[in-house]
């Protein structure tokens, strides 16, 4: 039976989680520096463009393990890789949103830069200019079960597929989860680099997946069936949940072949799209481990996707909204505690095992941690 859902009034999924709340939410991915330029007039090509510039933390891993936060979420980790000349400036920002990092400083890359092309016209669609640097270095010597040890969900960023050494994560962080029990959650990422990776080799690494949160295009692209919501209905075909992000149209929620849920979008004033996406995840897993159903949850992600692109950049960012307390009583998270793309990186660029600088194993660390030496003189 398929449903309707409803924005309805301002969320309580964000109220602080009392003892004995569920268990962490453990992301695995990336961690990126945005370069956001935003330009009303269109690109001149050969010449200059007058635009306003801002450097941003951003990566879609870690904006969806902020907007978690964010959205409630008591007990958000963070497992990424990055470069020395900005590891302290990512965890420091990681940290004041509410999340646990664990960075593993690569050796010899630095951080993954994305430059986002915002249009400032009425849609604030943005194109990406990546070099995942790092980013897509993260391999099972990142890796170990242990970071699961009091995880609830694990959640992987659909950019790990893209390179040889993070598809092997993947597979080992996959494996893990499913001999503990824990449920784990992906979303495709980039209808772009899925076409280069191939079909059969995601729906391949996406094995044990247990909710797929794919996009519109990224989900017509997998199934070849050119309506959103029927691709959604295809999907579920071979994962338990499908839920995709229609950006102004919603989402729709996708079990056993058919669709359950269409959800609204909340109706917002786009200024930058950047990370919309990541929004709607990260709440979407907050809400999830509330205990919330799927399409409950959906709701809950429309309501941060629409809050996301009222600001510019990829995070939450309380400030940006100050003033606007009519729009925000539709869109009402809770009380914060305080996009990036990555491409392909070649095959042999980082051949599997390559040891990181120290080990995850350690731990975390209680207020997050950066592994590597000689930080000190790298902060940002």
């Amino acid at each position: 039976m398929e449903t309707q859902g409803a924005p309805g009034n301002p969320s309580a999924l964000g109220k602080p989680s009392a003892p004995g709340a569920p268990g962490a939410l453990l992301v695995v991915g990336d961690v990126i520096t945005d370069v956001v330029a935003r330009h009303h007039a269109p690109l001149a090509a050969g010449t200059d463009t007058a635009a306003t510039i801002r450097t941003l933390p951003g990566g879609a891993g870690a904006n969806v393990a902020c907007w978690a936060a964010r959205w409630g979420c008591a007990d958000v980790r963070l497992l990424g890789r990055v470069g020395a000349e900005s590891a302290t400036w990512h965890e420091q920002a990681l940290t004041a949103s509410g999340v646990r990092p664990r960075l593993v400083v690569d050796p010899e890359a630095p951080t993954g830069t994305v430059i986002c092309l915002v249009d400032a016209g009425a849609s604030a669609e943005r194109t990406f200019l990546t070099d995942s640097g790092a980013s897509l270095r993260l391999s099972p010597a990142d890796w170990s079960p242990s970071l699961l040890d009091g995880v609830a969900r694990l959640h992987l960023s659909g950019y790990l597929c893209f390179s040889r050494p993070s598809r092997a994560l993947v597979k080992a962080a996959v494996s893990s989860a499913r001999a503990r029990g824990v449920p784990v959650s992906m979303d495709p990422a980039s209808a772009g680099f899925l076409r280069e990776l191939g079909v059969d080799r995601f729906l391949e690494l996406a094995q044990g997946i247990d909710v797929l949160l794919p996009s519109g295009d990224e989900a017509r692209w997998l199934t070849g069936v050119p309506d959103e919501v029927d691709a959604a209905a295809e999907l579920s075909r071979h994962f338990p949940l499908v839920v995709v992000k229609r950006g102004v149209e919603g989402a729709v929620v996708a079990r056993a072949g058919a669709v359950r849920a269409r959800i609204p979008a909340v109706p917002a004033t786009a200024r930058d799209t950047t990370g919309a996406g990541d929004a709607f995840t990260g709440a979407f897993l907050a809400a999830l481990l509330t205990g919330a159903e799927a399409e409950t949850a959906a709701i809950e992600g429309c309501r941060a996707g629409a809050r996301a692109v009222q600001q510019v950049g990829a995070r939450p960012d309380e400030s940006a909204l100050q003033g606007r307390a009519a729009d925000d009583s539709a869109l009402q998270g809770p009380a914060p505690d305080d996009s990036a793309l990555q491409g392909p990186v070649p095959e042999g660029t980082a051949p599997e095992g390559t040891a990181p600088e120290a080990s995850t194993q350690e731990g975390w660390a209680q207020e997050g941690s950066v592994l590597g030496q000689g930080l000190s003189a790298h902060g940002r």
